[in-house]
């Protein structure tokens, strides 16, 4: 089901949904292109007309961010759980070596690439991966990366690079890949080979992993967390106050046809 939240396009889909789907896309080889929308990207979104134009052309935006799914439910909108980037990796490799699909990690460094890779196939023996590429390749080696990933027969395609960069590589070349499911995964492959660790499950649960991240790399996390959460604050509050007064003016009846609340 999709919604549309501040503006923004949203799917109200479960994890299990979400994997259905994206197997569904390997199986039948018809693209599906996944976004995982969270407060930090929600309010780029808002500076960067490209950015909303890459993320609305997706195909799937799951809700990742603790704080979306929080203003979700605050607007009235049937969301019941996210599906986070990182979770959804684990989830679609697992699938992956049941099903004998193909996955292609691009991003990150060299070292966490390949280690998120050990690390994966340690977890499932059959897996077996299409290829590998880093994130840091130049904009005059961007056409050799799509033709090995073109080359490479993947099933689907997993991109660990920042945002606006992945949104914009695949906005360039989604429909040139071949691969059928593609989705960004942010820092998923860092937490995949082990460099990066992840909020405990009751930090997760009360919506504070951001403050997790912080503690793990305060100078790099702190000022981007500040500023997005404060900007999301200003924007969601007055329309969760706005959403207030309608359902209470809602509830006082409609006015009859002529008559005037002031002075009627």
């Amino acid at each position: 089901m999709r919604a549309s939240f501040l503006g923004c396009p949203v799917d109200l889909l479960t994890m299990a949904e979400t994997v259905e789907l994206a197997r569904n896309a390997m199986r039948t080889r018809r693209r599906l292109q996944h976004v995982a929308l969270n407060v930090a990207k929600f309010i780029n979104m808002r500076s960067d007309p490209m950015l909303a134009a890459d993320v609305a052309n997706s195909d799937v935006v799951s809700i990742d961010g603790m704080g979306i799914l929080w203003g979700a439910r605050a607007l009235g909108l049937p969301a019941t759980s996210r599906v986070t980037g990182v979770d959804l990796l684990i989830e679609l490799l697992a699938v992956c070596a049941q099903n004998g699909f193909k996955p292609y990690f691009l991003g990150a460094t060299p070292d966490v690439l390949r280690q998120a890779m050990e690390h994966a196939c340690e977890r499932h023996p059959s897996l077996v991966f299409a290829g590998l590429h880093d994130g840091y390749f130049k904009r005059d080696q961007e056409t050799e990366v799509v033709r090995d990933i073109q080359s490479s027969g993947a099933d689907c395609l997993f991109i660990g690079m920042p945002t606006p960069r992945k949104e914009r590589f695949l906005a360039a070349h989604r429909d040139d890949l071949g691969v059928p499911f593609i989705m960004g995964v942010g820092g998923g492959f860092d937490i995949l080979a082990g460099a990066v660790q992840r909020a405990p499950i009751k930090i997760q649960k009360l919506g504070l992993e951001w403050l997790y991240r912080i503690y793990q790399e305060p100078g790099r996390m702190w000022w981007r967390y500040a500023r997005t959460n404060t900007l999301f604050a200003g924007i969601l509050a007055p329309a969760v106050m706005r959403q207030a007064l309608r359902r209470s003016l809602g509830a006082l009846g409609t006015v009859p046809s002529g008559t005037s609340r002031i002075g009627g």
